[in-house]
């Protein structure tokens, strides 16, 4: 009785669909008029029955769509298999081909295995993955077309398995999967490196890529391109790259690529506008989600602008949300907003390398940069913002790009190991940086040797929150910056740290509120002011026993005000170096303190 009912009801459904797009002379795909009960049954056992109808009345999108009257192309019937033994590469291409030739639609992916190289998307067309359905990728490189544009070599190169470009009202959907194989394309490097490096190593050393398709996704110069849904895991390089797109919808998708995975990049956003990233969940062996500005495609690069992140959860063994390396363009309007980043695992070097890393290295700029909200547990540096010069893609005697204009507000960091940075090069200042109600505890434990190791500029190096090694302070070091704010920042740490909290060397206009920091396990200062020029320090508060709250150097240190301050817990609440000025340095904005 209940297979008559639904056969009635999805042969009425089916006919109006065949009604209304057969009087506007249009093809209807899969032939629905000619159906019988077998093929419901069929459609039954394969598992696509919602409210009663067969999976050719698909639940969800396509069901949506499909009663609108929309065209369902489903690549069964252009002979795919899907048994994942034989390529159903040109069936899968048949149906986006007929789907677009005919005016758009849904082509669709029953539940199945489908083994295929590179399937490429066109205008109007959405590719529906059912649940059970998978798109799974040819271990076999030369099944992946090639595509020119980047170069045949590095991370990203001419191969994908789902590709498309310049076109227009197209996505990926339905709760299905995507595997690329990825371990299939990687060999064992065949050594380690020392464990004392683990601190700073990244879980990918096992492992050496071979010529492999990446990214596994590609979209080029698209527009209203809408990702939703699906599971992608196991990708041999790079997984989801949206470049110079408009209009860019990425939700509630899944990537699992293993930890150990080379250059296994989760979403690398690049040169896009207008782009929405929610609800995703990203664990992978490389940067979780990238933002980059470069254009293998062409000459002319375009700006990553207007792009909103949010609830999301995000784990790696390398960064975070990063932006960058390539910065040959600009970043414009970023929000970062309401996440997760952690990592469970023990091991150091498969630890986050930094939550939020901001590297402007090639001569672009980035200004309007937002994020708030953010959980981190187990990540090795919570922030990092740099401003060096790489240059790569630009002049060598272009000036180093510029980078202001960066607010985080609301982080709670645990398990870090290696000092949080903000640093710009001598005449090129990071400007403009609010960091305000953030906690962050340490576990580092640095030795009482290390507040004084001299901090090299590096300024063409790589950028890394341990491009430095190891740094003279465990919260912050901050140095070549203009227009520093740091409020309501917290730290704690183990009780054998011998270093600052704060170290700031080289920073013109900084305001320093309701710092609170535990006791230094040495003479050391809680904070350190090196060649600061125009500084307020209120609020503050040293902790009982604090050996001394604040030191400040420098010949060309000017304008320090400590106003406001609970100072009482300090033995000696302000030490002056003999190179500061007399009068640099007021108490209360009133009282100066001469050279001790």
């Amino acid at each position: 009785m209940r297979v008559r009912i639904a056969w009635t009801v999805f042969k009425c459904n089916c006919e109006a669909a065949v009604g209304v797009q057969a009087s506007k002379g249009i093809s209807t795909g899969r032939e629905y008029d000619h159906m019988d009960r077998r093929h419901l049954l069929l459609g039954l056992t394969r598992g696509g029955v919602a409210a009663g109808y067969a999976s050719w009345a698909l639940p969800g999108l396509a069901a949506a769509r499909a009663r609108s009257g929309e065209r369902v192309f489903d690549i069964t019937a252009y002979g795919a298999t899907g048994r994942g033994k034989t390529l159903d590469t040109q069936a899968i291409n048949r149906a986006i081909d007929t789907c677009n030739a005919a005016g758009g639609g849904v082509v669709y992916m029953p539940p199945g295995v489908f083994l295929s190289g590179t399937v490429v998307l066109k205008s109007n067309v959405t590719l529906y993955l059912e649940a059970g359905a998978t798109l799974l990728g040819s271990r076999n490189v030369e099944d992946y077309a090639n595509h020119p544009g980047p170069p045949e070599k590095g991370d990203a190169n001419q191969k994908h398995l789902v590709f498309a470009r310049d076109a227009e009202n197209l996505g990926v959907a339905g709760t299905g999967r995507i595997d690329g194989q990825g371990p299939a394309f990687w060999v064992p490097r065949g050594h380690d490196r020392p464990a004392e490096d683990s601190w700073k190593d990244v879980a990918i050393y096992p492992w050496v890529p071979l010529d492999r398709p990446s990214p596994l996704l590609e979209f080029v110069g698209c527009k209203n391109l809408r990702i939703e849904d699906v599971r992608i895991e196991n990708a041999p390089g790079w997984t989801l790259r949206p470049i110079n797109c408009d209009d860019v919808f990425i939700r509630g998708i899944i990537i699992k690529n293993p930890v150990t995975g080379p250059n296994t990049d989760g979403i690398d956003a690049t040169g896009c506008q207008n782009v929405f990233i929610a609800d995703c969940l990203v664990d992978t062996g490389d940067d979780a989600i990238c933002l980059k500005s470069e254009n293998p495609y062409g000459d002319s690069v375009r700006v990553s602008k207007n792009i909103t992140i949010t609830n999301c959860i995000l784990r790696s063994c390398c960064n975070g949300l990063k932006f960058g390396t390539a910065t040959q363009g600009g970043f414009e309007n970023v929000t970062f907003t309401g996440s997760v980043i952690f990592s469970e695992r023990v091991e150091l070097r498969a630890r986050v390398i930094s939550g939020i890393a901001i590297e402007m290295v090639d001569g672009g700029w980035l200004e309007g940069v937002v994020a708030s909200n953010i959980r981190m547990q187990n990540v090795r540096t919570p922030i990092f913002i740099r401003r060096g010069n790489r240059n790569r893609g630009a002049r060598p005697d272009a000036p180093p790009g510029l980078l202001r204009g960066v607010m985080i507000d609301n982080v709670h960091a645990t398990g870090s190991i290696l000092a949080s940075s903000v640093t710009g090069l001598p005449g090129f200042d990071v400007e403009d940086v609010t960091l305000s109600n953030i906690r962050i505890d340490s576990e580092e434990g640095g030795r009482v040797e290390w507040a004084d190791l001299e901090v090299p500029e590096v300024p063409k190096a790589y950028p890394e929150a341990h491009m430095f090694e190891r740094l003279p302070s465990y919260g912050f070091y901050c140095r070549h910056v203009d227009g520093l704010r740091m409020r309501g920042v917290e730290f704690g740490t183990v009780a054998s740290e011998a270093r600052p909290a704060i170290i700031c060397d080289d920073v013109k206009r900084l305001d320093i509120d309701g710092l609170r920091a535990p006791v230094v396990a040495s003479r050391q200062p809680v904070t350190k002011l090196i060649q600061t020029k125009t500084a307020l320090l209120r609020g503050c508060v040293a902790a009982s026993g604090t050996k001394s709250f604040l030191e400040v150097q420098g010949n060309r240190t000017e304008r320090i005000v400590v106003a406001g301050c609970d100072l009482v817990g300090a033995e000696e609440p302000i030490r002056v170096g003999s190179d500061v000025a007399k009068g640099a340095v007021s108490l209360a904005m009133a009282i100066p303190i001469g050279n001790r």
